[in-house]
């Protein structure tokens, strides 16, 4: 598996979770449409690698908690929390039948550190160290829905806030934040072609 390549140090456990992932999606994703068809067989690199750059430029201490909002199939949420055992994740989508794949799959690969509910960003209630997500809307309508639940005392060595997974030209949207954000390109963290304009963003 690619992960391996970026992450040698993964315990049995955790390759094994990974490993159950592939032809878990590919199952589901007959019955329900959570990743497109022709991506399926790049559900390693484009998705679980991915959502795994948050691992590069943050390791979540214990007891962290991360909102994953517009989790779609669970990504970034069920590859970080298998990462980060440790640590709590709640994953949201206002599509119902996305939440069942997600806590399907949870289930099946035994997670005990995410819950799942189908429900709106701005009706979630309780405050999260970290809230993550991948290129559900521009950056300033979504921090618009969570700047109320990010815990203020930060723990980690990167502070609380917003970790965001987008490609492209994030200047505009990125005026609205100033010095209030920090932009990783995932091209210096992986080699892959799909990596070449993709970018992780920290807004705090």
């Amino acid at each position: 598996m690619i992960i391996k390549k970026y992450f040698p140090d993964l315990s049995a456990g955790q390759m094994e979770q990974f490993e159950m992932l592939m032809p878990l999606y590919s199952e589901w994703n007959e019955k329900i449409n959570v990743i497109s068809r022709k991506d399926v067989e790049n559900l390693e690199t484009n998705h679980i690698l991915h959502s795994l750059a948050i691992a590069k430029i943050i390791s979540f201490k214990s007891g962290t908690k991360i909102l994953d909002v517009g989790t779609g199939g669970g990504f970034p949420g069920i590859p970080l929390a298998i990462m980060f055992p440790e640590c709590k994740f709640h994953l949201i989508d206002s599509i119902g039948k996305k939440i069942t794949v997600v806590e399907a799959i949870a289930k099946e690969i035994g997670l005990q550190n995410l819950t799942a509910e189908k429900i709106r960003a701005e009706d979630v209630n309780g405050k999260f160290n970290f809230i993550v997500s991948r290129a559900v809307t521009t950056l300033p309508e979504f921090y618009s829905w969570i700047e109320n639940k990010i815990i203020s005392k930060s723990q980690n060595t990167l502070k609380n806030g917003v970790i965001y997974l987008k490609g492209g030209d994030l200047t505009e949207e990125l005026k609205a934040f100033e010095k209030r954000h920090t932009v990783f390109d995932i091209s210096n963290i992986f080699e892959e072609a799909f990596f070449e304009t993709k970018k992780i963003v920290h807004i705090y």
